[in-house]
């Protein structure tokens, strides 16, 4: 009797214990980081089971990235975000929501930025006027430049609208601004995203066929302001002519692979072959989008004599730490192709020089050479459009295997 009544207390301790504990729940969630300044970068997420465990999906217009390295312990709750070096560690509130730190990992430190998520919110942003006065969408030709008007870059905002719902990106040289969402509430644009390493909110004023009076909002304290008029022939610089070469210079690397081993242009593997050299870094969103690319047609063309290499620029010259990043990426992407480390970091200004000294510099995030059976560059593309461009991303694509059919085509 005394043993059953022993048992029985047990149960209902352990019961209590379970009802106390905190519950990361599954379902949609609104979040925002907290910049100083008030201007907060919203975003979206879903929290699902899968497999025994929890795995996370942000959202960002029609894009679903996946985060599916999460730990809890106690009410405590750490996303390992699946590229980009970052995190979202947080503590679950008595209310059942979220209040926490993103986490980005610089070369050398390690910046936070307060974050908080409610559970249940599905929208992105609220609308505080009647419905939407006009249309954001379209196409327009847009100017930022930096608070003190020293610098500037044009971009190509497209956009789709939905009623008050908003989609689109800008474009530029990198390729593009990843996912934008957000809406056109009365006569003010708001589009924000949040990927793990970009981090974007933007505020317009719609006025007839401009938008005026512009802020970029990028990560914890950065902004520029920017201007747009809508511009159906807008168009940026053409890819292949941003990247300039030396045609005297013989091409050549010889950087280390994830498993420390030597690869050399000149080795055999590459000989009398077409070859895609992707310049690029995990910390790179676009670097994501023309890498799962160029994966698939290195696995459809591969038997045609067609070779991809990437060098990958990180954000810190500690071997092990680059080849920990970019193994998860070459992993999380299931890349066959030899992913090498040039021991060189993306905020080096002197990294073309150090590591491929016959380009004139390397423009922009990710840079494609195309080269030759006979061993020289063809080709230089600079940028990647990614999925959330549409038909751009559909061109582009085409574009690239015309070039590779043609290299193909030339006789040895």
């Amino acid at each position: 009797m005394l043993r059953n009544v022993f048992i029985g207390a047990l149960l209902l301790s352990a019961m209590a214990g379970c009802a106390g504990r905190r519950e990361f729940r599954n379902g949609t969630w609104r979040a925002y980081l907290e910049r100083r300044d008030g201007n907060s970068i919203a975003f979206n997420f879903e929290v699902k089971d899968s497999g025994g465990k929890k795995i996370l999906y942000m959202r960002n217009g029609g894009e679903r990235l996946l985060a599916d390295s999460i730990r809890m312990q106690g009410d405590s709750v750490l996303i390992r975000l699946p590229f980009f070096e970052s995190q979202l560690r947080a503590a679950l509130t008595a209310d059942g929501n979220l209040d926490g730190v993103w986490v980005i990992h610089l070369a050398d430190s390690f910046r936070r930025v307060p974050f908080k998520a409610f559970y249940g919110e599905d929208y992105r942003f609220e609308a505080k006027s009647g419905g939407p006065q006009g249309s954001a969408a379209g196409r327009w030709a847009a100017m930022f430049r930096s608070p003190d008007g020293r610098d500037s870059v044009f971009r190509v905002g497209e956009f789709s609208q939905d009623g008050p719902n908003v989609t689109g990106t800008f474009l530029d040289a990198g390729g593009d601004l990843r996912y934008l969402q957000g809406i056109m509430d009365g006569d003010t644009l708001r589009l924000s995203t949040f990927d793990g390493t970009h981090a974007y909110y933007f505020t317009a004023k719609r006025s007839g066929d401009s938008l005026v009076g512009g802020r970029m909002y990028s990560g914890p304290v950065s902004y520029s302001d920017w201007s747009a008029v809508r511009d159906p022939a807008a168009h940026l610089e053409d890819e292949f002519s941003i990247t300039k070469w030396k045609p005297d210079s013989p091409f050549h690397f010889r950087f280390r692979d994830l498993d420390g081993r030597p690869v050399s242009f000149a080795d055999s593997e590459f000989r009398g072959k077409v070859l895609l050299v992707e310049i690029m870094g995990s910390w790179c969103p676009n670097c994501l989008d023309e890498t799962r690319f160029l994966s698939q047609l290195y696995d459809e063309y591969h038997d045609r004599g067609v070779r991809v290499v990437s060098l990958a620029y990180e954000r810190s010259t500690d071997f092990a730490r680059s080849q920990k990043s970019v193994r998860t990426f070459q992993q999380r992407l299931n890349v066959k192709y030899p992913m090498l480390i040039t021991g060189v970091t993306v905020a080096d200004p002197q990294k073309t020089e150090k590591t491929l000294p016959m380009l004139d510099n390397i423009a922009d995030f990710p840079t494609t050479l195309f080269v030759g059976k006979d061993g020289k560059i063809a080709k230089i593309h600079t940028g990647f459009s990614g999925p959330g461009t549409g038909p751009h991303y559909d061109e582009q694509q085409k574009e690239f295997l015309t070039i590779v059919d043609s290299l193909l085509a030339v006789k040895s």
